[in-house]
């Protein structure tokens, strides 16, 4: 019996290298399916239209790319910033592509590919409030500032905010409600969802930085650790930079000003 137990031990230990390189694209080879996590309220990005369903955006359009160069078919679920680490490294999704912006709080837990957009942040106000005329208005005595949890702008509103007060909401649509009651004065976003706002209430007023107030690179996202998987998505990547794939999916959903090609 001790013979067959030592030789089932050399087997074990033979066999865990080979299990140990075991990883995401054998999974999706497996399951001849690559699992793409997105948030479906992002105009341009990942955006599910509420009266068809159907989903479109940057990274949808390479989403699909990415399933068709693997040669798999594509499964698309549903996440948010605020669900985005826990997703991803309790294996919901093989890959986050929903213009992740790149923050020092994400990149320690989650490794990214190279960016494929970048935002500065901008401020969504209603048309009717008269506090909010132009950027310099929005870090002043009494005025309400509206985040997302999770989004990038919370940390960043939060240290650069020295005299407006920060509300932090528990979704994008309470912040929005939050400005368009009037208990908020304006909401940080980005360039992509700033331009869902104008282009889908009658409510919503741009308000512009100046000059460069935060540049965020935006990339696509996964669970550390698997170098093989990193490297082909980054493959994939550049190749639809130097194809041009990317730019024309960018110039399909209105997203030239915020291309990164290099």
């Amino acid at each position: 019996m001790l013979r067959i137990f030592l030789i089932g031990l050399a087997l074990l230990a033979h066999q865990l290298p080979a299990l140990a390189q075991e990883g995401t694209l054998d999974r999706i080879a497996a399951a001849k399916t690559v699992r793409v996590c997105i948030w479906p309220d992002y105009f341009g990005i990942s955006y599910r239209d509420p009266k068809t369903r159907q989903l479109s955006g940057i990274d949808i359009d390479m989403a699909k790319g990415l399933a068709r160069d693997l040669g798999v078919g594509l499964e698309f679920i549903d996440s948010s910033f605020a669900r985005l680490i826990a997703d991803l490294t309790e294996d919901r999704c093989d890959i986050a592509m929903f213009a992740i912006g790149i923050t020092p709080q994400r990149a320690e837990k989650l490794r990214f590919t190279k960016p494929h957009l970048a935002s500065d942040i901008y401020a969504i106000t209603t048309k009717s409030n008269r506090r909010i005329r132009a950027w310099d208005d929005i870090d002043k005595a009494g005025t309400v500032v509206a985040v997302a949890k999770g989004t990038l702008h919370e940390p960043v509103m939060k240290e650069k905010l020295k005299n407006g007060t920060l509300k932090v909401l528990d979704t994008p649509h309470a912040r929005e409600q939050e400005v368009e009651s009037g208990r908020a004065d304006v909401f940080m976003t980005d360039f992509p969802y700033s331009q869902r706002m104008l282009k889908t209430t009658d409510w919503a007023r741009l308000i512009k930085p100046d000059s460069t107030y935060h540049i965020t690179p935006y990339a696509y996202a996964m669970r550390p650790g698997d170098d093989r998987w990193h490297a082909r998505v980054e493959a994939f990547v550049a190749t639809a930079k130097r194809n041009g794939e990317l730019k024309a999916a960018a110039e399909r959903h209105g997203l030239l000003p915020i291309l990164r090609l290099d």
